[in-house]
């Protein structure tokens, strides 16, 4: 992978999910009113072509080919409920011990270089195209898990004031286009602020997140995707799950960008 550059791509997402980009990102050329585009072949042509991570060549997409060849993949063989790594593919002993409230997760990638850098580019840059890329890939990851409703995890108002966003509801929000699949922003809350969960102990972080989240309706048997950008102990999704289950959701599936593994 070549070496990152300190000028990422400059785009949005609007309320469709679609990329949109400022006027100085956009190219300069001007191209003959006669030729006829497709969709496609417009965006190739007004899309920046910087890879986000190193700078090079990338066509009409965010990354360029050997950046994408170096996102980290997820273990060949993981538990079926948390994601984590195991031996066979059988349950973890957590999962064993505990099983959480949720039946299964998708995710992207494993979360270490360079994913970990796209992911809060997202969050703290302000990335928005990064939420439409992450929710058209998790798409595909989606496929087969049979959801009605899909549900960003959401952030209590101070948190969401202060970044201006909250990069669950637009992955979501690409998502729920692309699996033509409902998406819920408001039926899940965070009534109580807590502190970051990655800087407490793993034992700590269950307690910390409990009784954080509030569920307004009732689900009546409905299937949730749940969707943030990282999973890692699990203890919020887990928290988030028992909330939505207690509200009459049938069940709940977790979608991530990215999984934290044990090492």
């Amino acid at each position: 992978m070549k070496n990152p550059t300190e000028n990422p791509v400059k785009s949005t997402t609007n309320a469709d999910g679609n990329y949109e980009l400022s006027e100085t990102s956009a190219r300069k050329s001007i191209l003959p009113e006669s030729v006829a585009f497709s969709p496609a072949r417009l965006l190739a042509a007004l899309l920046p072509n910087s890879c986000l991570l190193c700078g090079g060549a990338a066509g009409s997409e965010l990354l360029c080919a050997p950046c994408r060849a170096d996102l980290p993949p997820l273990p060949a063989h993981a538990c079926p409920w948390c994601g984590e790594r195991t031996t066979h593919g059988e349950r973890c002993g957590a999962c064993l011990v505990q099983p959480p409230h949720f039946t299964g997760v998708s995710a992207l990638y494993r979360y270490a270089f360079p994913a970990d850098r796209l992911v809060q580019a997202l969050k703290y840059q302000h990335r928005l195209a990064l939420a439409g890329w992450f929710g058209q890939s998790l798409a595909q990851a989606c496929a087969k898990v049979d959801a009605q409703r899909i549900v960003p995890l959401p952030l209590h108002p101070v948190r969401l004031r202060e970044r201006g966003f909250n990069q669950a509801m637009e992955i979501a929000r690409t998502l729920g286009n692309c699996l033509k699949i409902p998406v819920d922003r408001h039926i899940l809350q965070r009534p109580r602020a807590t502190p970051p969960q990655a800087g407490l102990p793993l034992k700590e972080r269950r307690s910390n997140v409990r009784g954080a989240f509030e569920c307004s309706g009732d689900l009546g048997g409905a299937r949730i995707l749940l969707v943030d950008d990282v999973l890692t102990s699990g203890a919020t999704a887990d928290e988030c799950a028992r909330v939505l289950r207690l509200h009459g959701a049938g069940e709940v599936h977790v979608a991530v960008v990215a999984r934290a593994l044990r090492d």
